[in-house]
Parts: C-alpha cells; sequence; structure tokens
C-alpha cells in the first residue's frame, strides 16, 4: 500500500451488499432446475449492481455452480471480440461460437455467465439474444447487468417471454442504508442525517462515508439525487490531503482506464506504482482486467471539475495519454486493440463521434440481419417508397445477391420500419456493380485511387428509414450504430466507407459527416435525381488510425507527416526530397504498417515484386538511401534484428 494513503474503515473490502435479499433471490432463481435462463438486472449509475451480481457469484459458487464474470467495458463490443474474450476466460483456444459453447457446456452440471456494465455492449444485443444464447447448453445460464432496461424482444417474443426475468434495482430502504452507513464507519446520527439526503443511492452512501472520514466537520446537507453524487465527488477531491493522490485522480479521470504505463507517461515526476496504489485505494476505483477504472459518475463529475478549473492541466494530461497510447498499440496484439480503441474514444470529446460509438439514452429499435422472404419485401417496400424506381430496382437485384449484407431495424413490435445495406465488393458482384450507377461510381474511384491489397473498402449502399426516407431519424440511428459495430469487426483491413445522399439529406446530414472525415468522390444521376457520392478514408491504420488522428486534432497534438504520396516526397519541415520510385515503395510500405515488424521477404515480393532468395542486398541499399536523405529523422526506419524494418513516425 502507497504510504500516506488514508482509507475509511471497511470503504475498499469487497463490494459491500446489504438489503437486497428480494434481488439476490430473483437472481439465483437461475440455478434452478425450473428457473429462468437469463436474468437482467439494471438500474441508474452507482445504485449496485455490481455488488449484487458480486454477491450472487459468491453464492452460486458455494451452491456448486461454475461462473463466468465479464466485464463488457474490457471487450470489443463484436461478435469476434465477445468470443476471444470468453474462450480466455474459460480456458479455451477456441476461435468459432460452437467451440467455446461446447466448452462452456463440459465445464459443469451448472455454469452462470455474468456479463457486467452491459450498457456498453449495445452494439451486440441482438446478436447475443439470437445467437449467443441459442447457441448453449441446457446447463448454462445468463446474467446481464447493466443501466438500461433490457430491450422488449427479451420480454415481449414468443421465444423468450417464459425464459427471461428482469430485476430492477432501486435505492436502499432506510434501515438497509443506515447498515450499508455503520459499516463504513459512521455513527448513527450521523448516519440518519446522511440518508436524509442520499435517499439509499449506495455510492452516494460510500462517497459520504469517505468524505465524512476526510473531514468530520464537513456539512455535507443542501444536496439531492442526481447531483448528489457528482457533488460528493468534488468534495472528496477537495478533501483528499496528500497533492500526491489528487494528482493520480486527476490522471486517472482523464482516462477511460489506468495503467502504470499511462501513469508513468502522464504524471512523469511521481512513482507509476505509488500512484497507482494510491488511486486503488480510493472508494470509487475498481480494479479490471485491464487496469483500474474509477466509477464513471465519478469520473464524469471529477473530469468535469479537473476541466473547469485547470483545463491547460486537463489537455496535457490527455495528450501524453493519447501519445502513451499511440505507442502501446502499436505493438498490440488482435485480442487487445479494443481496449485501445476505447480509450482512444474515451479521449476524444467530440459529441458526434462519442455519440456515434457510445450512444446515450435506450434503444427503441432492434437492429438485425434481414431473414426470409417477409423481410426482402419489407426492404423493397422501403426502397420503392423512398428510392427512384431506378434505385429501388437495384435494390431488389443486391437483395437477392447479396442478402447476408442487409440489416433491418424492428420496432417493439417486431414491424421493420427500416433497413441498410453494407457490404464489401468483391469480383463475384461486378455484374451488378456495373448495373448500379451508384455502386459503379464508387468503385471508378476505387479503380482512380487503389489501395494496399490488404486493405478494403465497404460500401452502405441503402439506409433508408420508413418516416423518415434518407433524413435522420431514430431508426437511422440505431442502423448507423450496428454499422459502427461493423466499423470494429472489420479493423484493421477497413480502408474506406463510401455513401450516397440526395439533397436535402446531404445538408442535414453534412456537419456530421464532416466532422467523421467524409469527402465528395462525385454525383451521379439515378431516375432524374442527384445523388451526392461520399467517401471516408480511415488510412492506413484503419478505424484506429483515424480515432486518433481526430484525437490530435482535437488536443493540438502535432503529428508531421514525413511522406507526401501524391507528390512522392519526403516532408522535412519546409524542405522536400524527391525520392525514387523503390526509396517510395519501401517508405510508403512501412509507413502503411507502421509499428509492425517487416520482413525482408514482404518488401522483396509486395515492392519490388518477385520472390526473395535470400542473398540480395538490394533492400539494404535502398534503406541506407532512404535513411541519408531522411538526415535528423533517420532513427524512423528500425532495423529489427533477424526480421527485417520497423517504421516508427516519432
Amino acid at each position: 500500500m502507497a504510504n500516506n494513503v488514508r482509507t475509511a474503515p471497511g470503504v475498499k473490502s469487497p463490494p459491500q451488499f446489504v438489503g437486497r435479499d428480494h434481488e439476490l433471490a430473483s437472481v439465483l432463481s437461475v440455478l434452478d432446475q425450473v428457473g429462468p435462463v437469463l436474468v437482467y438486472v439494471h438500474g441508474i449509475a452507482g445504485v449496485g449492481k455490481s455488488a449484487l451480481v458480486s454477491a450472487f457469484a459468491d453464492r452460486a459458487r458455494a451452491a456448486g455452480a461454475t461462473v463466468v464474470l465479464l466485464d463488457c467495458r474490457a471487450i470489443e463490443p463484436t461478435d469476434r471480440g465477445f468470443i476471444h474474450s470468453l474462450a480466455s476466460a474459460v480456458g479455451s483456444r477456441a476461435s468459432t461460437l460452437g467451440a467455446v459453447s461446447e466448452r462452456i457446456g463440459r465445464l459443469s452440471h451448472r455454469v452462470v455467465l455474468i456479463l457486467d456494465t452491459y450498457e456498453v455492449f449495445r452494439f451486440l444485443d441482438a446478436w447475443l439474444r439470437e445467437t449467443f444464447l441459442p447457441s448453449l447448453g441446457a446447463n448454462v445460464r445468463l446474467v446481464l447487468a447493466g443501466r438500461e432496461p433490457p430491450v422488449t424482444d427479451w420480454l415481449a417474443s414468443a421465444r423468450w417471454h417464459a425464459l427471461v426475468r428482469s430485476v430492477a434495482l432501486e435505492p436502499l430502504g432506510d434501515a438497509a442504508a443506515l447498515a450499508l452507513l455503520s459499516r463504513n464507519g459512521v455513527g448513527e446520527r450521523e448516519a440518519l442525517r446522511i440518508n436524509r439526503f442520499v435517499h439509499g443511492h449506495p455510492l452516494a452512501l460510500r462517497l459520504a462515508a469517505a468524505t465524512l472520514f476526510e473531514r468530520p466537520d464537513r456539512n455535507l446537507e443542501g444536496e439531492a439525487i442526481p447531483m448528489v453524487v457528482a457533488s460528493l465527488a468534488r468534495m472528496y477531491l477537495a478533501d483528499v490531503g496528500e497533492p500526491a493522490t489528487r494528482d493520480a485522480l486527476n490522471a486517472a479521470v482523464s482516462v477511460r482506464r489506468v495503467t502504470r504505463s499511462l501513469l508513468r507517461a502522464m504524471l512523469p515526476h511521481a512513482a507509476p506504482d505509488d500512484a497507482f496504489e494510491r488511486l486503488q485505494a480510493l472508494p470509487f476505483v475498481s480494479s479490471g482486467s485491464d487496469g483500474l477504472i474509477v466509477h464513471d459518475a465519478v469520473r464524469d463529475a471529477i473530469a468535469s471539475h479537473v476541466r473547469a478549473v485547470d483545463p491547460a492541466t486537463y489537455r496535457e494530461l490527455r495528450r501524453r495519454a493519447w501519445r502513451q497510447l499511440r505507442d502501446e498499440v502499436s505493438t498490440a496484439g488482435v485480442e487487445e486493440l479494443w481496449r485501445y480503441t476505447a480509450d482512444v474514444l474515451y479521449i476524444l470529446e467530440n459529441p458526434v463521434i462519442r455519440e456515434a460509438f457510445f450512444p446515450s439514452g435506450g434503444p427503441q429499435y432492434t437492429v438485425e440481419l434481414a431473414r426470409g422472404a417477409d423481410d426482402h419485401a419489407a426492404i423493397e417496400q422501403l426502397a420503392a417508397m423512398h428510392e427512384t424506381p431506378e434505385a429501388a430496382a437495384a435494390a431488389r437485384l443486391w437483395v437477392k445477391q447479396r442478402p447476408e449484407s442487409f440489416h433491418v431495424a424492428r420496432d417493439r413490435d417486431r414491424v421493420v420500419r427500416g433497413f441498410y445495406a453494407m457490404f464489401s465488393p468483391n469480383p463475384a458482384d461486378a455484374a451488378l456493380v456495373e448495373q448500379d450507377p451508384i455502386a459503379s461510381g464508387w468503385q471508378r474511384h476505387i479503380d482512380a485511387n487503389p489501395m494496399p491489397y490488404d486493405q478494403r473498402p465497404v460500401f452502405v449502399r441503402y439506409l433508408l428509414s420508413e418516416q423518415g426516407g434518407e433524413m435522420p431519424s431514430p431508426e437511422q440511428a440505431a442502423c448507423w450504430l450496428d454499422i459502427k459495430r461493423n466499423y470494429m469487426a472489420m479493423r484493421p483491413q477497413l480502408r474506406r466507407i463510401y455513401m450516397a445522399l440526395r439533397e436535402p439529406a446531404q445538408s442535414a446530414f453534412k456537419p456530421v459527416i464532416d466532422k467523421l472525415g467524409f469527402e465528395s468522390c462525385g454525383a451521379m444521376e439515378v431516375g432524374g435525381e442527384v445523388y451526392n457520392l461520399n467517401v471516408n478514408d480511415f488510412g492506413p491504420e484503419s478505424v484506429d488510425g483515424w480515432l486518433a488522428g481526430l484525437v490530435a486534432a482535437e488536443l493540438g497534438v502535432d503529428v508531421p507527416e514525413v511522406l507526401d504520396r501524391r507528390g512522392r516526397e519526403l516532408v522535412l519541415g519546409k524542405e522536400r526530397v524527391p525520392l525514387t520510385r523503390l526509396e517510395f515503395g519501401v517508405l510508403e510500405y512501412l509507413v502503411d504498417r507502421e509499428g509492425q515488424a517487416v520482413s525482408r521477404a514482404s518488401l522483396i515480393q509486395d515492392v519490388w515484386g518477385y520472390s526473395y532468395t535470400g542473398g540480395s542486398n538490394v533492400i539494404e541499399a535502398v534503406v541506407r538511401s532512404l535513411r541519408k536523405k531522411l538526415r535528423e529523422r533517420a532513427s524512423c526506419v528500425e532495423t529489427v534484428s533477424g526480421v527485417g524494418y520497423r517504421f516508427r513516425s516519432g
């Protein structure tokens, strides 16, 4: 434990659990032979969901069940990311849903999977319901814990309504609230006074107890839920005695999760282990599989306070975090990539981007793969309502040739109210692309601006809602959320996304698509209507590089480009240096794979175009020439012993 860190008695013990007997019994019912298959625990931030599932896990294990608890914040919200994390948690190297489900089924007579902080898994809700849960054996049960109540499909569908139980968590009753305060060292008189304004909110109760521990004379009255947590968090921060603890907390609330390496980068004059342990001792900080996490209700309050009173420090902390994350992500494996994506997304405060990936509010529509003739008929009907006859005819052809590319947005009555089509073109689509003026326009742009062989584009060919057509709508918002899920799944190969909009939709979306990085790539007339063609080129680092660039722009971080691709020149400050064909080819290849060790064989094959024999020094000669031209930036091209070369921008 770090020196000089004072902690209220009992505050950092395992999550304290009082007054939830009825709710706990409801969750425990999943262990019964005739009980529900899934229990969905939900409630506002800080109301005690994690404490409830932790208490359930202890009792389930005591009853002989195997419990697998996953924190959704640390998992890429795609089926690929979920399967990988689940396989790791159950000790399997399987990469397919069937193999992982089989492994889970063999663990014991009763297996319970708990997904905590489920609200961040909105991307995957339909997949979990329609694909994952049906794949599990009869001995497996699921517990979900999140802020939002379950969507209607969990409770109303004929398939699930008898197998799913919803458990809503409310603030604690008076007796339980006083018991929780007592466990945190608060006397009866003070406990009664605290609960008069905290009203049984568990996180606020613990914060109030911790604040009184720091300042027994502190007057805590005069605040009300929901502002009480924010006010208590700011009070606690103000009352922390040690500057080192305040500095560590200021750093921690600037990022999604904090690690020793991030603390080392953000607080260069502090000892990272000491800062880490100081944070670990705080009553609102939990340890996750990928670092320490400040409870988000507290984090938001303290971050807002720091941003308001010391914006320069807040910005500099985020800049340092960004640079460290950029260094770490260059060597991260695929299984770790989502953590860094989520970290970068958190640093990015652009509301358009944040809302696109982590939307606020509960879902109104369920988006899922279109299935069967009824869905296809609904798609064709919506296309006929809002598209020109020629574009609607193309929709019918795409549904026939690429049905797996169409997703529908259903309302609470399971009626299709919108749809989108998203796919990567392949050679089998060539004839249909030629027949579709929009797709052919995108393809011509690709032909004129080719991508590296290992990167690919995606077409968002249709995005329509029943009431608004192409115009912004709740149905469209739900579809865009699902499109972002596909972004994540297609990394790091995804390079470009193409879309088309007519007026006035183009004008309505322009402020958003401009911020997202879309540019015009032409216009096409279809059936007398002009469609504006748009493209967002994420760059060689795919979605993660695009997001990192947005953060750099927001934070004012200068990321100089060393290579001008169009001019085939080096950019060294204000000077430009011409490159030969092979120098340009080698440098472009390395830059596109920044941070990766590239073998000599790959360079020979992909730049020179013939097989590597191991005896030629032609690569070494080109690299020497490049380094000479790079001058003071020659170290950007690193030699990787026994392999080849690697490019690092800084």
